[in-house]
């Protein structure tokens, strides 16, 4: 069976969509953002086929493009457009899919359902992106808790920034959690050195199997 792997994160910012970009390039998968909230500059769809090398037939188009930079709800609704979350089904396809949702676990979709309950209702298998910096603990648990209240299976953690041993340490003892790895802050962020630091930090089948 083809991989179907959602990538959220703890909050905004935190990196997710250059992971989803190594992860995307890693498996030789396809990349779908069904709901991309800001199009002033450089879509998320946009930053993946760049950093990850993707071809355009491997990106899907997105089901909301939304115009102002903002949770997908209120976005919606600055925009005059309704969002149908029942709309949002995995596409069919071969190989492998990367799907990346807005902000974090429980940024909402619309005023009664946040993308984890449409991550539930896919059953498909998450990996939770987590800074490193102060404040992620709580963030992190946080999330894995909203995660399993709602029985969406967890792959692991995948940290983005600076080595903290005792953070990732506790984050994976308190939230019963895999440690998948950690992507650097990478300076110059390049195709090939984002390519190159995600072989280093990352293994396929731990991407596969939780």
């Amino acid at each position: 069976m083809s991989a179907r792997v959602v990538v959220t994160g703890t909050d905004t910012d935190v990196g997710k969509t250059v992971f989803a970009a190594g992860l995307t390039s890693l498996l030789g998968a396809s990349y779908w953002k069904p709901v991309q909230a800001g199009l002033g500059g450089e879509t998320d769809s946009e930053t993946v086929e760049r950093l990850g090398g993707i071809p355009p037939s491997r990106i899907l188009p997105e089901i909301w493009r939304l115009n102002t930079p903002a949770s997908p709800h209120h976005a919606a609704a600055v925009d005059g457009v309704t969002i149908a979350p029942e709309k949002l089904a995995v596409p069919d396809g071969d190989g492998p899919l990367i799907i990346e949702g807005a902000g974090g676990v429980l940024v909402p979709l619309t005023r009664s359902t946040t993308f984890a309950d449409v991550f539930a209702r896919w059953k498909l298998p998450v990996v939770l992106c987590a800074r490193t910096r102060l404040g992620t603990i709580n963030h992190t648990l946080l999330s894995l808790e909203a995660l399993r209240a709602r029985s969406i299976p967890v792959l692991g953690v995948a940290f983005i920034g600076s080595a903290e041993p005792e953070t990732e340490s506790i984050i994976r003892e308190l939230g019963r959690t895999r440690v998948l790895g950690r992507l650097p802050v990478l300076d110059p962020l390049t195709p090939t050195t984002l390519r190159q630091a995600f072989n280093d930090a990352f293994r396929i089948r731990d991407m596969l199997t939780s």
